[in-house]
């Protein structure tokens, strides 16, 4: 009785210090600034086998790695995990198929898939779907198509729910509208239910690339399927609206999701600054984009690409170099492009002080320098 006590209070020491070991690796991880060091760090630390479960310090090491464009060393992490036994664990496999995909490594995620019966590693719809996403993220839609028709039928495996959403979805990307909606069909006629992801996926293609017509057929089948809105979906309609300039609609559409109790978040708020933008409704844009300021919500990357070209195009400057000492005051990376597009139109218009000030503050930025050029200046 005694021994068994004993064991049971040193199993539960043993776990809690390795909890505590891989909880403290994890954060030198996140805090490593050398990319290198982060490489040779990360390699030791999946000798652990509990780190291997790790799936979030393995997608932030890798998106690190890729955001910074070295591949190499994303394939040099990922080539290591080949030295355990969870190679032959599916999910395992799997998870490194989708890391190859996310770092848009498409070739790699297929080498892996393929060696992976020489790894003793079964091959189902799970790791189909992984390869279909990895070559989704790597944005090779032609692909997705080809390998949705040919591996379910090399591997036996019936495609599942998952493995439809990324089909419709790449060939939404790949702009076949008609051949998307039409995967509906097949997905019925193979005894695989649509889902809320299926519709939001579709509508959201269809909207935002002006098919109003064929997203608004698609919306009325939301009711006859009974499937639920939430508020993507809302935000896919209310696009849909403003992509064909049609405000007015898209206002009544906005004050119905709040009666509904859909509370409308920030998307739903650029949906209408871009609707007023697409009329060219300068005054109207900026009431929508002062709502932001009133909202619980910051504008975001995509708030500032939709409005600052137009302030500039209207010749609003003033309320343009506004929101650029915004965008730096409130730390929000936009690309060094939309800068420059201010910066050429001040000193367009003479304001080559306001101008310039914009290109020192983009020399010294915290979260991120910009490398911005004075038209006229050697």
């Amino acid at each position: 009785m005694m021994h068994r006590v004993l064991h049971r209070s040193l199993c539960t020491i043993t776990e809690s210090t390795t909890t505590t070991s891989i909880k403290s690796i994890s954060q030198d991880l996140y805090k490593e600034v050398n990319l290198k060091t982060l490489v040779e760090k990360f390699k030791k630390a999946c000798e652990i086998d509990r780190f291997r479960k790790k799936t979030g310090i393995y997608e932030d090491t890798v998106r690190r790695l890729a955001g910074a464009k070295r591949f190499r060393w994303v394939r040099d992490i990922i080539e290591h995990q080949k030295n355990y036994s969870d190679i032959s664990n599916e999910g395992f496999s799997a998870r490194l198929i989708t890391l190859y995909g996310k770092s848009g490594m498409h070739r790699h995620a297929h080498k892996l898939f393929d060696e992976m019966p020489q790894k003793n590693c079964d091959r189902t719809v799970l790791s189909l779907n992984a390869l279909l996403a990895a070559y989704l993220h790597s944005k090779k839609f032609d692909v997705v198509e080809q390998l949705f028709k040919d591996l379910p039928v090399q591997l036996s495996v019936k495609p599942d729910l998952v493995s439809y959403n990324t089909f419709i979805k790449a060939l939404l990307e790949k702009g076949s509208f008609e051949s998307a909606v039409s995967v509906v069909e097949e997905m019925e006629k193979n005894g695989v239910n649509t889902d809320l992801i299926t519709f939001n996926t579709l509508l959201d293609g269809l909207y935002s690339k002006g098919r109003f017509e064929d997203g608004e057929k698609l919306w009325e089948k939301l009711g006859e399927k009974n499937v639920v809105p939430d508020i993507r979906t809302y935000n896919a309609r209310l696009l849909g609206l403003a992509v064909v300039k049609k405000t007015g609609e898209a206002i009544e559409f906005f004050e119905e999701m709040k009666k509904k109790g859909v509370k409308p978040d920030l998307f739903s708020l650029n949906a209408l600054i871009k609707g007023f933008v697409n009329e060219g409704n300068l005054d109207e844009a900026k009431k929508w984009y002062d709502a932001v300021g009133k909202s619980e919500y910051d504008p975001n990357k995509a708030t500032y690409a939709i409005i600052v070209p137009f302030l500039c195009e209207k010749g609003d400057l003033k309320t343009a170099l506004e929101m650029v000492k915004e965008i730096f005051n409130n730390r929000c990376r936009v690309d060094a492009s939309l800068l420059q597009l201010v910066v050429d139109k001040l000193v367009s218009e003479s304001m080559v002080t306001e101008a310039k000030e914009i290109v020192e503050r983009g020399k010294t930025n915290s979260s991120g320098r910009y490398k911005l050029n004075l038209p006229g200046d050697e």
